[in-house]
């Protein structure tokens, strides 16, 4: 009987742990502050509760926001440090306006301080013990693939380093049409017939089947994976895990069995999601185009300073069902950028002013794209749109790149808040990945999981 006594946090558990045990720190120290200091300006009582659970609700928003739950960053002490410092501020910040919700002002204004400092300190003594704890070895996931040896360093580098609690421990190759040569010699490779050995004496805890010719897998393995799965025995498809990790489409592993990796979210048919989805549009892009009026006397003079020509400029871009529209945006590159033709923009692109710059870091030069929500051409959340000319040239090198079309275009979207715009093939490959992912799993949360990362990006002055 194999048996798995290993202990691993999945990723989602993990992401619940964060949130749960910062809400917990946080509430402690509001506690301990009472308990060992002169604090009154908010209590642990039930006649504050809704005091508290404003608390909560702020830390919770802001701490993703500021991406405490991004399990990259909370590995990292010093990336922690700054975004809990971040989230406390804000946190305290907009806990003092909303008074009306939130503990009337105390006349010792230090209890505010004293309040402000326990949030970061509780915050980040969970995290201290998160990163050495949780983070370390003993909670690693050790994980078996099965599959085609041709293509196991293929399959090694589509995963990459997404979840470094992931490690695949070894493989096993579960055909015949291998040769030595084309085998992967930088992970270990275990023989076939010890599939039940190899679980048991590496402590795997889960078997990853990574083979697209089924009827190739060897008599020997599919019998033992049958009975490891008898067992109780945790096994999955790579494709499976390949889209729940890095939450991407793995279309470079499809074939014509096409149909099985895109059974598109209901979303797309839902006339409620989709009448929200618009009042949504309506509502975002009219408060937009308020405070890009707002913001206008000072990109004029920006404009005038830095850009020196026209303020505004069109494209066609590509929309839903592959049908053109004009889009707008503000200028951000030198006049006559193209006068050579077409091409793609490159990392500090010389043709991009700084005033340019300055408009595409902040997100200032989608202002005017407002109107083209309004008008339906496009949504606030979608694949952004394209260019017709690269379109082409996209649609011919990457299978499925039109399919990104069965939906209206974002004006920010989930390619845009987990990746770089595409300025080559193999980049526009990682983006169809992402767009056909939303397309796939779309919902008002993950819309709202957008917003939320978009918002992060502005804030942290990483749009592009």
């Amino acid at each position: 009987m194999v048996k798995n006594k290993g202990i691993h946090f999945e990723v989602s558990e993990r992401k619940v742990l964060l949130r749960l045990l910062d809400l917990v720190m946080v509430f402690i120290g509001v506690y301990s502050l009472s308990l060992y200091f002169d604090f009154e300006y908010i209590a642990v009582s039930w006649s504050n509760s809704v005091a508290l659970l404003l608390l909560g609700f702020y830390v919770a928003v802001f701490g993703t926001i500021f991406e405490l739950y991004d399990l990259e960053s909370a590995s990292r002490f010093d990336v922690t440090f700054k975004n809990v410092v971040i989230t406390a501020s804000t946190t305290v910040l907009f806990y003092l306006f909303t008074p009306i919700l939130s503990p009337i002002l105390p006349n010792e204004r230090m209890q505010i301080v004293y309040l402000y400092l326990s949030i970061i300190v509780c915050i980040l003594l969970w995290r201290i013990v998160y990163i050495n704890l949780i983070e370390s070895p003993r909670f690693y996931k050790r994980v078996l693939l099965v599959g085609d040896g041709c293509m196991i360093e293929r399959l090694i580098k589509a995963l990459g380093k997404y979840d470094k609690n992931y490690k695949i421990v070894g493989y096993i190759n579960s055909t015949d049409t291998c040769s030595a040569n084309e085998k992967y010699d930088k992970l270990t490779e275990y023989d076939s017939k010890d599939l039940l050995q190899t679980v048991r004496q590496k402590g795997v805890s889960e078997i990853l089947v990574a083979s697209f010719k089924t009827d190739d897998i060897k008599s020997e393995v599919h019998n033992d994976l049958l009975t490891l799965l008898q067992r109780g025995f945790k096994i999955r498809d790579y494709t499976q895990v390949y889209e729940e990790l890095l939450h991407k489409v793995p279309i470079q592993f499809v074939g014509k069995d096409f149909y099985k990796y895109f059974p598109f979210s209901r979303s797309n048919e839902n006339k409620l999601y989709m009448l929200f989805q618009r009042t949504f549009d309506i509502v975002f892009s009219i408060i937009g185009l308020l405070l890009g009026s707002l913001l206008l006397p000072f990109i004029l003079i920006g404009n005038a300073i830095g850009n020196k020509g026209p303020l505004f400029y069109s494209q066609d871009r590509v929309g839903k069902n592959s049908e053109l529209f004009r889009i707008l945006k503000l200028r951000t590159m030198v006049v006559n950028a193209e006068k050579d033709g077409a091409k793609w923009a490159q990392k500090n692109d010389a043709r991009i002013t700084k005033f340019g710059m300055f408009l595409r870091r902040s997100r200032i030069d989608e202002i005017p794209q407002f109107y083209n929500v309004l008008k339906g051409h496009m949504s606030i959340i979608g694949p952004r749109p394209e260019r017709p000319c690269f379109v082409q040239e996209l649609a011919e090198a990457i299978p499925f790149y039109e399919t990104r079309h069965i939906i209206k275009p974002g004006l920010t979207g989930w390619a845009q808040v987990k990746t770089r715009y595409g300025s080559s093939v193999d980049e526009s490959l990682t983006k169809l990945q992402y767009d056909l992912y939303y397309i796939k799993h779309r919902s008002a949360f993950l819309d709202l999981n957008i917003v939320i990362k978009t918002m992060s990006t502005v804030l942290y002055y990483r749009g592009q």
